[in-house]
């Protein structure tokens, strides 16, 4: 314990964060982001003039069609994507810190496949179900998926560890998936259940955005909070105990930021799958292993990758849209190829 607490004071003494390049990315980030924001509201399938676009968002007439269409479909949804990538982008780096381990993806929790299995059955018994419902309703699926992974993961003697969470995480997800394709089979509901596994933030409006934000803001607050407790986490568990880290609050404290973050952003895309596996991996290589500046890159970064990827979605073969998921699928999964190659190593 001695030789672990020496080797954290070093680690300490010269962190690997880089304060200069983590400002740069902060604020240049931001800045590509309000104009990945204005960009996205501008393109589509039909282009909208820059003073159109100006007018539609500080002078507002709703007698306008265009403005209607700023006001009600481009700005709530571009808004949306921002959101939802910073969450997934933090609920993948704080799962990076507790587990250690570089593949993990909130995924991983069973989020994904715990909200897909809800969302089959509102499809089969609940088929009227409005919007705000099965958004509600997914997010609890994504609940039950954690509960079952965490539940599995602590049985057993040595509690909780990297390979079991994984190892639940698959066991669960596998269940899950097989039962929403049994549902989906069944009841015949095959294609609606393919539109969200594809993943879209068409549907965003301000009235989610309402329900979803103050949930947002308490959990990035959280995630702040937990910020310095991860970095020394991130060190070994050993270490952190010797520093006088309650380890077991803390991994707490990151599964429910990590479930309302991730859980929040599965209900309004859908099973999109990377996000929270690439960016924090781009984030550490940019910034360093300091999670006070992790945080908030991530959610810039996040969030400038997620509306930059529905973009092109929308851009690829107008009017028509090329799901989300499967453009973002195509750089997450050599992604995932070249990480695993490396043995799971950092960037």
């Amino acid at each position: 314990m001695q030789d672990s607490t020496k080797n954290a004071d070093k680690l300490t003494l010269k962190p690997k964060n880089q304060p200069m390049v983590a400002s740069i990315v902060l604020f240049g980030g931001i800045a590509l982001l309000v104009f990945a924001i204005w960009s996205s509201i501008l393109f589509g399938a039909a282009d909208i003039k820059f003073s159109t676009v100006w007018l539609a968002v500080f002078d507002y007439n709703s007698t306008l069609t265009t403005h209607q269409i700023i006001q009600e479909i481009r700005l709530p949804r571009v808004l949306g994507a921002a959101i939802i990538g910073a969450c997934f982008a933090v609920a993948g780096s704080i799962m990076q810190g507790m587990t250690r381990n570089p593949l993990a993806d909130p995924g991983l929790l069973g989020l994904n496949a715990g909200a897909a299995f809800m969302v089959a059955i509102c499809f089969a018994f609940f088929p009227g179900l409005s919007y705000q419902y099965l958004i509600l309703f997914s997010f609890v699926g994504a609940m039950l998926g954690t509960i079952l992974v965490y539940g599995i993961g602590f049985m057993g003697k040595g509690g909780l560890t990297p390979m079991r969470l994984v190892l639940a995480g698959a066991a669960v997800s596998a269940l899950l998936v097989a039962l929403s394709q049994g549902i989906a089979i069944h009841f015949d509901l095959a294609q609606d259940l393919a539109f969200w596994y594809a993943g879209d933030v068409s549907g965003t409006t301000w009235s989610n955005l309402k329900i979803l934000t103050p949930w947002v803001v308490v959990a990035m607050i959280g995630a702040f909070i937990i910020g310095p407790s991860l970095t020394l986490l991130n060190l070994g568990e050993e270490v952190a105990i010797g520093l006088g880290q309650r380890t077991g609050v803390i991994k707490l404290f990151g599964a429910v930021i990590v479930l309302i973050l991730a859980g929040i952003a599965v209900s309004v895309v859908g099973a999109v799958s990377f996000v929270g596996l690439m960016i924090p991996h781009i984030t550490r290589f940019l910034v360093g292993h300091d999670y006070r500046w992790i945080i908030p890159c991530s959610i810039v970064i996040g969030s400038l990758f997620m509306v930059v990827a529905d973009l092109c979605a929308r851009m690829i073969n107008p009017p028509s849209e090329t799901p989300i998921g499967a453009l973002i699928a195509l750089i997450g999964v050599p992604f995932f190829l070249y990480l695993a190659r490396k043995g799971g190593r950092e960037l």
